[in-house]
């Protein structure tokens, strides 16, 4: 084998869910790094396979990320491997792979399960068009403005969630989004795994008076294009007459134009709204 990083897809849930390519990878690299040794120390167990493992996270990634470097640069080969899933989604991974990629080493993805495109495959909803967010910002203005950004989002959304915050995800979703369909899978491919099909209001009566446990994946919606034109054309339902002329001027129209539509869409003479007008 050649040095270099392998991207290696393990179980998201059921052990039986690996590829034979990833097995035989997992038995001829020099090095394994892990996330949580512990957890990629079960799979390798199950499967007999013993190989020197080196933890790599959120917490270690700039110093381990250096050392696992320089072990590729000596010749040796590396597989990276998430507690579950594919490396580099929603994953400290991704920042090894930047590391190789500026110093010249050949990254090699090895496909296998991914929990988002599992439940979306599930889901009943569109998956044409989507768009993977990961996990929300937990607080503050930063997710503020990703909701908001998301309430306008005519794709289908995929988002990660942890048990201990899911009611309040959904309770912020529901001010943000409105009452979108969504599909909410946990415990995919284990023994215990669900999918709850219904809408925000339905989600949060759903989950408000039970045991909330696994991780969840989240599939919402998206707005249709309908939708989205409705609320574009009552954007001025709060504003006066002139804060309506001046909002369609700051889009690029001229005077005339913004009268004319103003006088429209509020079913007044363009007299009337010219009046107004005048003030700018």
């Amino acid at each position: 084998m050649a040095s270099c990083l392998y991207l290696l897809a393990t179980p998201i849930g059921n052990l039986e869910d690996i590829t034979l390519r990833c097995l035989r990878i997992l038995r001829e690299v020099d090095m394994i790094a892990a996330e949580d040794t512990r957890q990629t120390a079960k799979l390798l167990n199950h499967y007999e396979i013993k190989k020197p493992m080196i933890s790599y996270h959120e917490h270690n990634k700039k110093s381990k990320g250096d050392e696992i470097i320089d072990l590729i640069l000596e010749g040796k080969t590396v597989a990276l491997v998430s507690d579950a899933g594919m490396p580099c989604i929603s994953d400290p991974g991704e920042d090894l792979v930047r590391l190789c990629v500026e110093r010249g080493i050949e990254v090699i993805a090895i496909p296998g399960p991914s929990a988002s495109l599992t439940a979306l495959s599930i889901s009943g909803l569109s998956t044409s068009r989507f768009v993977f967010e990961g996990f929300l910002p937990v607080k503050g203005k930063e997710r503020s403005e990703r909701l908001q950004r998301l309430s306008r989002e005519e794709r289908t959304i995929i988002l990660y969630e942890a048990p201990h915050r899911l009611l309040f995800t959904l309770k912020d979703l529901r001010e943000h989004l409105g009452n979108p369909k969504l599909s909410i899978s946990r415990e995919l491919t284990k023994k215990f795994e669900e999918t709850v099909r219904t809408d925000l209001d339905g989600a949060i009566e759903e989950f408000k008076n039970r045991s909330i446990k696994g991780e969840f994946v989240l599939i919402i919606e998206g707005k249709s294009h309908e939708e989205l034109k409705a609320e574009e054309g009552r954007f001025w339902d709060d504003m006066s007459v002139l804060e309506h002329i001046q909002a369609y001027m700051e889009r690029g129209m001229s005077k005339k134009e913004a009268i004319a539509l103003v006088a429209k869409e509020r079913n007044l003479s363009k007299r009337e709204v010219y009046n107004i007008a005048i003030e700018i």
